[in-house]
């Protein structure tokens, strides 16, 4: 990489700061300018005020790592409310290319990394090791390589110096969300500063995502249709992760697949992420497009689990209820529900009809027994229904999103996101209730993993 990674808190603070700080005075100025102009008026400037700002923080956030990167891949799939639909999808593109891409640090300062870590040269521990770097995530880089038993693995590698940039990231939290709440103004600093900084302490431990890939290998090995690499412990450490090798066809590819296709491949996301939450209670929390493979047996194969969270029974029942409440029409259940969740206070002014009418909204696409196809157009109505201007700003604005809610809402976004972007078709209410009310399997996929977890599958397992 031919710039180093910013990692002092001043010259980083500087970086953000002064982004934060010029946005707030053409606001002021804009604003001041708007008493005189007419209504069309008014809009134009305002649209413009939210594109400038929105191309100063992509800049600025694609400069750094860490902290600075996460908040801008959490408001990459949360849709710019008020742009015009042209610089929306202008920006989306932007914001994804922030998501999806870092720039590369070179081979031989990584190969330091890997060699420290593993206490041995390279070529003492793999027969082959391919210098270029196959992919780039926020805090690190992975690379293709052959064991000496043979084994072809993925090598993840964490960019030199990054721990310290996250930490003067983290030191700086405050005024990274004030950039990520100009683009994103549902965003609530507080709930996301908590959920940002423990979950990139514990993604910045290699160690600690090996633990919970090994969770997940364990509970899908053989599943039918969902694929968890396996993890070569004795090769892994703080800042290296070996992997099992996983070949198949990326994202982009399946989206040019027939409609069918897509269909079958969307619902495998569905069922990993949300079941993985609403049977399991324990889920990966970045379903973003680069972190799953189509295999030719009709597999998909899930990879990068340095975001995980579990949620406690107690939570999740609460989470289920609310959402059966939503379904039945019972609006004094929504809001006693969301109450115990943390949502709301139990002497806040909320009218429950109109609660329930705004949560409704929000369940539209799974709320009925119908098939339904998810677009980015109805995806992004989802993720702005609660901003300035819409019907359910008033509600949000009243509403707390807390901690423990903030990693799962987002991983719900941002899966219904890559639906959307396939355009897949499905009745997601049958496949909700299987969750939610315990009922049987709605699809073929349903049937078969109803039988890899029901009680005969887990006894096959166990033999």
């Amino acid at each position: 990489m031919s710039e180093r990674i910013p990692t002092g808190r001043v010259r980083r603070t500087a970086k953000v700061g002064g982004l934060v700080g010029r946005h707030t005075a053409r606001s002021y100025a804009g604003r001041a300018a708007d008493v005189v102009r007419s209504d069309d008026a008014k809009r134009s400037a305002r649209e413009r005020r939210q594109i400038d700002a929105a191309e100063q923080i992509v800049e600025v956030l694609g400069q750094m790592k860490g902290a600075a990167m996460k908040v801008g891949q959490v408001a990459s799939f949360i849709d710019l409310s008020g742009l015009p639909p042209d610089a929306r999808e202008r920006f989306q593109e932007k914001l994804a290319t922030l998501r999806d891409s870092a720039p590369r640090v070179g081979f031989d300062q990584m190969r330091k990394v890997i060699e420290t870590d593993l206490d041995a040269p390279l070529d003492e521990v793999f027969e082959d090791f391919e210098r270029d770097a196959v992919a780039a995530a926020s805090i690190g880089q992975v690379y293709r390589a052959r064991l000496r038993d043979g084994r072809r693995v993925a090598v993840k590698v964490q960019y030199p110096r990054v721990a310290a940039a996250v930490r003067a990231d983290l030191q700086n939290l405050g005024l990274l969300l004030r950039a990520a709440k100009r683009i994103a103004p549902g965003l609530d600093p507080k709930a996301v500063g908590a959920e940002v900084r423990e979950r990139l302490t514990e993604e910045l431990d290699y160690e600690h995502e090996a633990q919970s890939q090994r969770t997940f290998a364990r509970r899908f090995r053989g599943h039918p249709f969902a694929l968890v690499p396996s993890v070569v412990t004795d090769l892994s450490r703080e800042r290296v992760l070996v992997t099992e090798w996983v070949d198949g066809i990326g994202f982009e590819e399946v989206k040019r697949l027939p409609q069918a296709a897509r269909d079958r491949f969307g619902e495998i996301v569905f069922r990993f992420f949300f079941g993985s939450l609403y049977r399991d209670g324990h889920f990966s929390g970045d379903p973003h497009p680069g972190n799953y493979l189509l295999l030719d047996d009709g597999r998909v194969a899930f990879l990068d689990f340095g975001m995980t969270k579990s949620i406690s029974r107690e939570r999740l029942a609460l989470e289920a209820a609310v959402i059966r409440a939503g379904l039945e029409g019972d609006a004094t259940g929504v809001h006693g529900r969301l109450v115990e969740l943390g949502f709301f206070s139990p002497g806040d002014e909320v009218d429950h009809e109109s609660l329930l009418a705004y949560f409704q909204s929000l369940q539209d696409w799974y709320a009925e027994d119908r098939e339904f196809t998810i677009t980015p157009r109805y995806v992004a109505r989802l993720m702005t229904a609660g901003t300035p201007g819409r019907p359910g700003w008033e509600l949000t604005r009243k509403a707390r999103l807390p901690a423990d809610a903030l990693l799962a809402r987002r991983m719900e976004g941002l899966t219904l996101g890559v639906l959307g972007q396939l355009g897949a078709t499905g009745n997601w209410h049958r496949i909700m209730r299987e969750w939610l009310y315990g009922d049987g399997p709605s699809s073929p996929l349903g049937e078969q993993e109803a039988d890899f977890f029901g009680d005969a599958g887990r006894a096959r397992r166990a033999a």
